[in-house]
């Protein structure tokens, strides 16, 4: 479904990404873990060219283009298959909750107001915030806010939904709600990639964990592989302390 090969990215001299791959499933979540820095964000960011890569070759649902050298009419066709859902909900805050779910129905896919203002009903009730249509950002809270951000995304049926840190932004009690969303989204059968710093969220949902550090993919496997069987020491040292009361880690910390 999305294929990544070498992906290399750099803002001046700080190296970024340097050279990354990786392969998602159709209909699999991905999750991205790793500390603070090591380039999760980024990623996401040149999968959706929202930055663009220095190097690279992405590839979703067998269409593969150069990241550094595509062409507009590409870079259409790629967003086109997605979907990003940001971390700091990326609203416009001059538009309603429905508003914002319409824009890239009509603007994007061209649809009917009509049509786009059903698709974003339902894509709204689905979240739980059918009462909150008419409502400006500046009004909902940041749980809501995030909940509009969803549906927005789902909203569009793309082939894959871009994740970046969903709930950083929110309160610790909102958390559980957006995480348990986000959950029924990936059951829905869409490609989601994930990148978060919930471990048990990760455990619970992923089909695929990776693990990067140093703008690079230390390695990657199953829930059960990554926390359970790590291969490698720098995985166990993170696990270690973002898991601290976990016995297998103890070691490393």
């Amino acid at each position: 479904m999305i294929t990544v090969e070498n992906l290399k990215k750099s803002f001046g001299s700080t190296e970024v990404l340097r050279g990354v791959s990786l392969h998602v499933n159709k209909g699999d979540a991905t999750v991205i873990i790793g500390p603070s820095g090591s380039g999760k964000t980024t990623l996401l960011r040149c999968l959706d060219f929202l930055e663009q890569a220095d190097e690279g070759f992405l590839t979703v649902d067998g269409q593969r283009v150069d990241l550094k050298h595509c062409s507009r009419k590409e870079i259409l066709a790629v967003r086109r298959k997605c979907a990003f859902v940001f971390q700091n909900y990326g609203l416009f805050l001059n538009k309603t909750a429905l508003e914002n779910v319409m824009e890239g129905l009509v603007i994007v896919q061209r649809k009917s107001k009509d049509e786009a203002r059903k698709i974003a009903e339902e894509a709204l009730e689905w979240v739980g915030l059918s009462d909150r249509l008419n409502y400006y950002p500046v009004n909902l809270s940041g749980g809501q806010q995030q909940r509009v951000g969803i549906a927005r995304a789902v909203a569009l049926s793309p082939d894959v939904i871009f994740f970046d840190e969903p709930t950083s932004a929110l309160d610790p009690e909102l958390v559980g709600e957006t995480l348990e969303l986000i959950k029924k989204v990936t059951k829905r059968g869409i490609t989601t990639v994930i990148v978060t710093h919930e471990m048990s969220f990760a455990q619970d949902v992923a089909h695929q964990v990776i693990f990067m550090d140093g703008g690079e993919v230390v390695e990657s496997g199953t829930p059960q592989d990554i926390f359970f069987h790590p291969k490698e020491e720098r995985t166990r040292q993170f696990l270690a302390r973002v898991i601290p009361n976990s016995a297998q880690y103890a070691d490393y910390i």
